[in-house]
């Protein structure tokens, strides 16, 4: 239909009138879509197909300085006039970054009463990891090793969300990362694809719902391999091969998608030499075709222009039509979208208009899903009370009590008996650090109800006693702050210039008091994205100072705050107590004063291998075995080449015991299930959870397979003494993996090993025959 076919067909009053069928709310879905697409122009569709960035200048910081950002971004950040002009003009269809409600609704209304057919915004937003109540950060979440508490967590961040006018998070990234370099390890569930995918089906289930008026569309990303650039480098290439993908980087995303993800984001790097945001193998061939998505594909950030810049498109026409045809919908962009190109494109022949259609029927869909054509504003008065829940902030708490992870304790430090303490030094800047506490990825958090460690610990431990603090030596925040850095007035810069007198003073709290708890890690603006590094070390003279408090005799506890390993040696063979508390949200200085003084038994679990140091990187627990298995374990000529602490590892409170695996038989049949049973028995006086874990080994079939994988897992809460059969079942869909032989998914009739226990080195085994029919 032409431009002027498709106006002359729709009556204005009409349209003020609520007449038209896409008007009707009581007629189908798609017969809503169809006419809405029927009366829209070239222009008006690829507006529908466009994303913009909205930063306004007044939430900036009055310091901030437009000349640091590259010269054609200056036009729009700060100028949301030009992106109000294009709202009024029907030449975009979604905004992103407002989360004021009353800015919200006056956009809509522009979108809604201004232009010609009245069609609403979908406001997106990077709702990470919760929005004004901060959860942990996603990896931490992936530690609960609980899909039920991570659900719970994300429905939260969805009510606030949408509370505020945002329909859709950019979220959860489901990036297997094998590399601890990657700075964005923080955002994905950690390194393997069986729990990886629980994670993401969990995300997806608590953002989504049944996407009524307190959900919000959840948006997986990157797709594909994101998680696998070389070097673990941001936004570096990525050689993946067809094995290593369907075995490891999509598992994730089916999970999100059969969960029911209304849209998928596409990842900015090149896939095997094609960028992924114009990569028709992986946006229609893999993720429609084979993957049965039927949603909408985004764009990352400005990734569509860059078609240009990675040297794959010839100009910004050419990397409209190409990324569009491949099968992205929707053009995420700060300024000047390429996807502005599209109508001239279409006119002149170089695009057909029903591929423009199909893209733009995707994005309409999920206007029409989301309800936002008969409700398209919020109520402002309501959303400060949603805000404001304090049964979120407890929500949080918990979490972050569940994510914590006791990576040793030897001789037993932890936990922390109150009524044998007088003094407690708590040391490092970390552990008084708002900012730092919520960690990366976060806008529209509240620091002032932020708890810290050391507010944690004075609030449990009161005024019997005296918590003191120094926050010793510094550490730096990044050599180049990203844009994000300098719109948070909360980030904190650090100067070294003291370090020499901080780090004495920390010695000497340290030394007179009867326990140091010296918190130590990155800050959050060293991690996420553009935040790779080349080392594992802890920043600045952290280690010095952490050696020079463990001569003074006093015990020492040392709390991680980090989103990916880091250099622990030392720690390992000098420190009695090491707990991983990641950056642990709005309430997370609570939950970790909980675990150390013993009112939560800690039940984390690592969701990757923790290295002993860089120079292992990659290191992980499902490899293949080796022609010398004997040298497996030795591979480096001056270290062993196994991880400082292994995946799924974590310690506790309370003594576990596994006992009596069996199987319900001993062969089964091709396509067959077996039932997997365990006793766990909690041999201790302490109630905890275990998180009991399923492995499995093939070993022999159509491809050679790592020596363990992860099957399945259950946090189990265990009373004192309890005894608790813990049942799995192990069928087809988890014993069969795609070979590269056959092209396609196989199970073999072999011998598969079981082994379960409470990490990745479980020592309870038996085995199960695979026959064929």
């Amino acid at each position: 239909m032409t431009d002027v076919a498709a106006e002359s067909v729709t009556d204005p009053a009409a349209v003020r009138a609520g007449d038209l069928p896409y008007q009707n709310p009581a007629l189908p879905l798609e017969q809503r879509v169809d006419d809405l697409l029927s009366r829209l122009t070239l222009e008006e569709k690829a507006g529908q197909l466009t994303q913009f960035f909205y930063l306004d200048m007044e939430e900036l910081p009055e310091d901030f300085d437009l000349e640091t950002l590259p010269p054609e971004q200056r036009a729009y950040v700060g100028q949301p006039k030009m992106v109000e002009a294009a709202i009024a003009a029907g030449t975009t269809g979604s905004v992103l970054f407002v989360k004021d409600p009353a800015k919200t609704n006056r956009l809509q209304r522009l979108a809604v009463e201004t232009t010609r057919l009245g069609i609403p915004l979908l406001f997106g937003f990077d709702v990470i990891h919760g929005l004004r109540t901060i959860f942990p950060v996603p990896i931490a979440l992936a530690a609960t090793w609980s899909p039920a508490t991570i659900e719970t967590a994300q429905a939260v961040a969805a009510r606030e969300a949408r509370a505020v006018g945002i329909a859709w998070t950019f979220a959860p990234t489901v990036d297997i990362a094998r590399d601890p370099r990657w700075g964005r390890i923080i955002e994905g569930p950690g390194e393997d694809p069986v729990l990886g995918a629980a994670v993401a089906a969990a995300q997806v289930q608590g953002f989504q719902g049944n996407l009524d008026a307190e959900h919000v569309l959840a948006g997986p990303k990157h797709f594909a391999g994101y998680g696998a650039a070389r070097g673990g480098r941001d936004y570096d290439d990525a050689e993946v091969s067809d094995s290593e993908l369907w075995n490891v980087y999509l598992p994730p995303f089916q999970a999100a998608i059969e969960a029911g993800a209304g849209t998928v984001m596409s990842a900015y790097m090149d896939l095997n030499g094609v960028p992924a945001s114009a990569n028709r193998r992986l946006l229609s061939d893999i993720l429609r075709d084979e993957l049965g998505f039927e949603g909408f594909v985004v764009s990352d950030a400005n990734a569509v222009r860059s078609l240009e810049t990675q040297h794959f498109a010839e100009d910004l026409t050419d990397a409209a039509v190409r990324a569009v045809s491949a099968g992205l919908d929707m053009e995420m962009c700060m300024f000047d979208p390429a996807f502005s190109r599209l109508p001239q494109a279409g006119t002149d022949g170089v695009i057909g208009e029903e591929v423009i259609d199909d893209a733009a029927r995707r994005v309409l869909t999920a206007k029409f899903r989301l309800g936002l054509f008969e409700n398209p504003y919020v109520l402002e008065d309501a959303a400060a009370s949603v805000l404001g829940a304090l049964e979120h902030r407890e929500l949080a708490r918990t979490t972050a009590e569940r994510s914590i992870i006791l990576l040793k304790n030897e001789p037993a430090v932890l936990p922390l008996r109150a009524d044998a303490l007088k003094t407690v030094a708590v040391i490092g800047e970390l552990a008084d650090s708002k900012r730092d506490t919520l960690g990366p990825w976060v806008f529209d958090h509240d620091t002032d109800e932020t708890v810290t460690v050391l507010e944690g610990l004075r609030n449990r431990l009161g005024d019997r006693v005296q918590v003191t603090h120094a926050p010793g030596a510094g550490s730096p925040s990044r050599r180049f702050p990203s844009m994000f850095d300098r719109m948070d007035p909360t980030v904190v810069e650090t100067s070294l210039d003291n370090d020499d007198d901080e780090i004495t003073r920390a010695v000497e709290l340290a030394a007179s008091a009867d326990v140091a708890i010296v918190v130590v890690g990155q800050r959050q603006n060293q991690i996420g994205e553009n935040a790779s590094t080349a080392t594992l070390d802890l920043p600045g003279r952290q280690l010095e100072q952490l050696q020079r408090i463990s001569r003074t005799g006093t015990p020492v506890v040392l709390v991680v705050m980090s989103g990916r390993p880091l250099d622990l040696r030392w720690a390992d063979a000098h420190v009695p107590a090491i707990v991983q508390a990641w950056y642990p949200g709005t309430r997370g200085g609570e939950a970790v004063a909980s675990v150390l003084l013993g009112e939560v038994s800690p039940a984390g679990r690592l969701p990757f291998s923790w290295p002993r140091h860089v120079g292992q990187v990659p290191i992980i627990y499902s490899h293949n075995r080796t022609f010398q298995p004997e040298n497996q374990g030795a591979r480096y000529f001056e270290e062993e080449s196994v991880p400082l602490y292994p995946f799924g590892h974590g310690l506790s409170y309370a003594d576990f015991e596994y006992s009596n695996l069996r199987l319900d038989r001993p062969e089964i049949q091709v396509g067959e299930t077996v039932t997997v049973s365990v006793d766990v028995h909690n041999r201790s006086g302490v109630d905890a959870d275990e998180v009991v874990q399923l492995y499995t080994h093939q070993r022999y079939g159509t491809a050679s397979r790592p020596i363990r994988e992860l099957k399945g897992f259950q946090r189990v809460p265990l009373a004192a003494g309890e005894i608790r059969t813990v049942t799995f079942g192990l069928g087809p869909d988890m014993l069969r993996y795609w070979a590269a032989a056959t092209g396609g998914f196989v199970q073999d009739a072999t011998t598969i090993d079981i082994y379960v226990g409470g990490s990745s080195t479980a020592e309870l085994t038996t085995t199960l025959e695979v026959e064929t029919r």
